[in-house]
């Protein structure tokens, strides 16, 4: 009852289509926004999202060591408990772990063929399959078009879903609906694309391709002070 009452209040639930999922098993999708945004919070919830289902979550930091991804997702943990109220939270949490794993890399260390390479061990060793998969640090650069083309390769072949996080930067001119130069020519390789705005003291989450919003939902924002989602 605890995972249910979480999971049927997480305003996540107005962008997912006809299935609790944003995107499908196979499918890409993309979190842009400016540096301390809050790209690495809504991440974290749409992994908490899919823990709760008893989805397992591979989650993948380029910047972060292990102990300080550990403590965003036990926040973020904590403060949704909070705001819902709900108790027997240490229980909860401990229902939900061994469906996370995280692994990092280096950035300059990092390559797709190398993170197969650990996919594989885990999956075929038994040690965990992932149904979710989030990079996090991932640049994206001119040879971006090449790893991308590659990792949703892999996650259809394993039928997974993958989350990215995109940094975009203030100066830049977007491009056609609203598109950041990092995702022009990569974009096709996404299902949905969501942007942080921030506009005074709001944080808007707009879906700049994909998603299911009816016009009449509330928009989505991320609280600055908790950085938790609310419509």
């Amino acid at each position: 009852m605890l995972k249910k009452d979480l999971i049927l209040r997480n305003p996540l639930r107005l962008m997912g289509q006809e299935s609790e999922d944003i995107i499908p098993a196979g499918g890409c999708g993309a979190v842009l926004a400016r540096a301390g945004v809050g790209k690495t919070a809504l991440m974290i919830q749409l992994a908490l999202n899919s823990l709760l289902r008893g989805k397992n979550v591979l989650h993948i930091s380029l910047n972060d060591p292990v102990d300080k991804v550990t403590l965003w997702y036990q926040e973020m943990f904590n403060r949704l408990a909070q705001q819902y109220k709900i108790s027997e939270i240490n229980r909860l949490w401990d229902t939900i772990l061994p469906h996370r794993f995280i692994m990092t890399f280096k950035i300059e260390g990092f390559s797709v063929p190398k993170f197969e390479e650990r996919l594989t061990d885990l999956t075929e060793q038994n040690i965990f399959r992932p149904d979710m998969i989030l990079i996090d640090g991932l640049p994206f650069d001119e040879a971006a078009r090449s790893a991308l083309g590659e990792l949703k390769r892999l996650t259809q072949k394993y039928a997974m879903q993958l989350w990215l996080s995109v940094k975009t930067h203030r100066h830049e001119t977007p491009g056609p609906n609203g598109m950041p130069p990092q995702l022009l020519h990569v974009d096709d390789l996404f299902e949905v694309i969501l942007q942080l705005q921030p506009d005074g003291k709001e944080i808007y989450i707009k879906a700049l391709k994909g998603g299911s919003q009816a016009e009449q939902a509330p928009e989505l924002r991320l609280d600055p002070g908790t950085m938790l989602i609310k419509s």
